[in-house]
């Protein structure tokens, strides 16, 4: 875990582990996932991880809550980096709301079947999110990789939560160059 501000915290997790990344890229240098917590008057987690890590990922979530509770996940993405965990949250906080695209929402029913019972709050380009001092800025970016695509900005801090766009293959901590894995990454996936 790692502090992007006082407030965003990283959650994510560096899969060491994995040599293939959706069955057929190799990684050398494993892959991360980003996952975020925007700590205010309303709570909101910023995407999951792959299921493959899940349980790392709920004991970051567990130590950056405490004993609160969250309100919101905001899913960018449905590929399963973004969304393996989706089903554990649900469970873990079930009054949880969930913030994502339409697109998103029919992909999530795919996914995951009817089990996904959560309050969920469809937004769209312009959209915003108020948590307290920090308002999310819905962007549409279909096709970063899937249709369904949202970015978020938060304004007050001036975060931008890019989904896969600027991505690369590798874990946070890898001593690689960026440029390379990104290219790799973007012509490979």
């Amino acid at each position: 875990m790692e502090k992007v501000t006082d407030t965003i915290i990283n959650v994510g997790v560096n899969d060491y582990d994995i040599d293939l990344f959706e069955g057929q890229y190799d990684l050398d240098e494993g892959m991360a996932y980003n996952s975020y917590v925007i700590m205010d008057d309303k709570i909101a987690i910023l995407d999951t991880v792959d299921s493959d890590v899940t349980e790392e990922w709920m004991k970051n979530l567990k130590k950056t809550l405490g004993k609160k509770e969250p309100d919101y996940l905001v899913v960018h993405h449905m590929e399963p980096d973004h969304s393996g965990s989706i089903l554990d949250l649900v469970k873990k906080y079930p009054n949880i709301t969930i913030v994502t695209s339409a697109k998103a929402v029919d992909l999530m029913k795919q996914f995951a079947g009817q089990e996904i019972n959560q309050e969920i709050k469809v937004v769209a380009e312009g959209d915003t999110l108020e948590l307290g001092s920090h308002t999310l800025n819905f962007i549409a970016a279909p096709m970063v990789h899937w249709p369904e695509v949202l970015m978020s900005y938060e304004s007050s801090e001036k975060v931008l939560f890019s989904a896969d766009a600027f991505g690369k293959f590798g874990t946070r901590d890898a001593d690689e160059d960026w440029a390379c894995e990104a290219r790799r990454y973007y012509f490979n996936t």
